[in-house]
């Protein structure tokens, strides 16, 4: 249907005619007639528009627009004169029509094609409101009940490999979820212990990119799962997103957002019984009383007890971290030449960010 209105568009106008969603993403193409531009070639072959590209249309209002919007060619970026007509449907941009404008444009040609164009925001809307039902799905698909898994699965056309992501969401922002990509399942009100979290289901490669996207949008925090080849085994990577957000909530220096697979140690710590890690967090918990002792040890320890690295680091004399160690020894009875010692301090430190 876009691709056939598309050809409509182009023919009815005799110009290049591009349609791409909210997200940039391409969705159909007309044939070439005339030239073409650095950016239509790499939207064409990359399927979609680069950053730069974006942030150089978004400039000219276009989302918000209600008619067509004129942009002028720009030499270094490989753009063209182009028209930009938002495909708008109950007051909603779904997604853009882009026509390369050799001058020939004007207001009474736009207006021959506006019923294709209603037809394709039309088309664009309906898309988002299935893709808003499928999403509802999500909760089953990532439930731990195998019989709901596979009913969820059933109703939802989803291939491999794909990941899951968990945002924090907040009740001081609405994120215009209709906006991503085809391809992108979300839902906005799955309670996970009675956390409300937006839960996301995104082929594996744009994963990050959407997790990003999210995230800003709610200024919150994101967990990314591992990519699962079979769909089916989507719940896992959720699982992975969930106790990767857990993770990134008490570690700011891994925030705002954190794949599990880039989480080391805390993929293990993650998964412990919280009065497991209380025991665990007791073994240094006589440093606790002071802040610049736990970060000088934790320093000490995440530099493999290189003295003159993490004297540096820290911004401390080698004597004073020498001193704050041996101090360090005498609270937690460890001592931090010892091998088994060490790794127990170092993970007992670790285990209290996640209480």
């Amino acid at each position: 249907m876009l691709q056939e209105t598309v050809d409509e568009i182009a023919a009815g106008l005799g110009a290049s005619a591009t349609l791409e969603d909210r997200a940039f993403q391409l969705l159909a193409y007309a044939a070439q007639s005339g030239d073409l531009d650095v950016v239509r070639r790499e939207s064409i072959l990359r399927r979609r528009a680069t950053e730069e590209v974006r942030a150089y249309f978004e400039g000219y209002g276009i989302a918000t627009a209600r008619g067509p919007v004129r942009i002028p060619a720009d030499a270094e970026l490989g753009v063209l004169a182009r028209v930009c007509v938002p495909l708008r449907h109950q007051e909603v941009t779904y997604g853009y029509l882009w026509l390369l404008d050799d001058g020939t444009l004007g207001a009474d040609a736009l207006a021959s094609v506006s019923g294709l164009v209603s037809r394709a925001a039309a088309v664009l809307a309906q898309e988002a409101r299935r893709r808003q039902d499928l999403g509802r799905n999500l909760r089953e698909l990532f439930s731990s009940d195998a019989d709901e898994r596979s009913q969820a699965i059933s109703q939802l056309d989803v291939r491999g490999p794909v990941a899951a992501i968990a945002v924090r969401s907040s009740l001081d922002r609405v994120a215009a979820l209709w906006t991503l990509p085809r391809g992108v399942l979300a839902d906005p009100g799955l309670l996970v212990q009675g956390e409300p979290l937006v839960a996301l289901l995104a082929p594996a490669g744009q994963a990050r990119e959407m997790a990003d996207r999210i995230q800003a949008m709610y200024g919150t925090a994101a967990g990314i799962g591992d990519a699962r080849a079979d769909p089916t085994q989507a719940w896992r990577s959720w699982r992975e997103a969930v106790q990767a957000l857990r993770v990134v909530g008490r570690v700011p220096a891994l925030a705002p957002v954190a794949a599990w697979s880039g989480l080391g140690v805390y993929r293990t710590l993650a998964r412990l019984p919280t009065a497991d890690l209380r025991e665990l967090a007791g073994e240094t918990v006589r440093l606790a009383e002071d802040a610049e002792l736990v970060r000088t040890v934790e320093g000490y320890l995440d530099h493999a007890g290189h003295v003159q690295e993490a004297a540096a680091a820290l911004g401390v004399h080698r004597q004073t971290l020498y001193y704050r160690l041996g101090k360090a020894e005498r609270l937690t009875g460890r001592d931090l030449a010892d091998g088994e010692d060490r790794l127990l301090v170092h993970l007992s430190l670790k285990a209290a960010h996640l209480l």
